[in-house]
């Protein structure tokens, strides 16, 4: 199964002590970037999150935000942390004074963060409660990139069918170009009423014909598209594999339409070009 960089999950979980929301969300990236917006009580946990996302994901960046609602128990009375108490309010009555505003509310300096604390039981029950949402966040979030993962798979499934099919076209068409280029090089000798010893006429023959000779190339597009397949089938963090398998597929269609000497030929060049430039955007998005 591959994967999408680009993903976002949401997860809120709501407990006796109140509610925590994880938002993750992904865009492309060469490699795989964390980063993560928590609340200052819960900084000592972003090194382990931050191990989580890279033992199951690769490449991407990943942006993981959580917002805490905690409800306040009144039981045995708070614990309030004086000193930070008098600089939330001496800090706020000096932003009243210069916005002409004597309005203080002091709740509002209870919710202020570390103001009223929580006991260590609470806070390790509250980090272990926010560490499974985080497991149950990441789980949607991989789903989320693995479902956009099976779409880009059968865009690109498509283009290589049309890349299969304009290998087959041209393919066919090669006979009848070689005869109409062995046609035209005789009329134009006839027309210029120069002959040539039909040994060394035939000696010319084959050689222009290798030169436009382009089953080889055929040949590699049609394993190319096999070995694209497979890499599909095999899954996993296969981005880089499939932009180096886009190279080659890109090699042989400029060979191609080096070589061409007939329109259909070219036509079909310049449309191989179009579907590999279509499957090598799509695969800029894959892990």
């Amino acid at each position: 199964m591959i994967q999408s960089m680009t993903g976002y999950a949401r997860h809120e979980l709501k407990a006796e002590w109140g509610t925590a929301t994880w938002e993750l969300r992904s865009v492309n990236q060469r490699f795989l970037e964390t980063y993560f917006r928590l609340p200052e009580q819960f900084r000592s946990m972003e090194n382990m999150l931050r191990e989580k996302l890279r033992k199951q994901l690769q490449r991407g960046k990943v942006e993981c935000n959580l917002r805490l609602n905690i409800e306040q128990k009144v039981e045995g009375g708070l614990q309030l942390n004086e000193e930070l108490a008098k600089s939330v309010i001496s800090s706020a009555n000096w932003i009243s004074n210069q916005s002409s505003s004597s309005y203080l509310n002091p709740l509002d300096v209870l919710r202020w963060p570390g103001v009223v604390a929580q006991s260590e039981d609470d806070m390790d029950a509250i980090q272990a409660d926010v560490m499974a949402a985080f497991d149950t966040a990441v789980a949607e979030f991989i789903d989320n990139r693995a479902s956009e993962g099976k779409a880009l798979e059968r865009l690109i499934e498509e283009r290589l069918e049309g890349v299969a099919e304009q290998a087959a076209f041209v393919r066919k068409r090669m006979p009848e170009v070689l005869e109409w280029q062995r046609e035209r090089l005789l009329t134009r000798l006839e027309e210029a009423k120069v002959e040539l010893d039909p040994q060394r006429l035939e000696s010319e023959m084959v050689m222009l014909a290798q030169k436009t000779d382009v089953a080889e190339e055929l040949d590699r597009l049609d394993t190319h598209v096999v070995e694209t397949r497979k890499i599909l089938r095999k899954g996993g963090a296969c981005g880089r594999r499939l932009d180096f398998m886009m190279q080659e597929f890109n090699r042989e269609a400029n060979t191609l339409g080096s070589k061409s000497i007939n329109t259909d030929i070219t036509s079909a060049a310049v449309e191989l070009k179009v579907l590999i430039e279509q499957m090598r955007e799509q695969i800029q998005n894959i892990e």
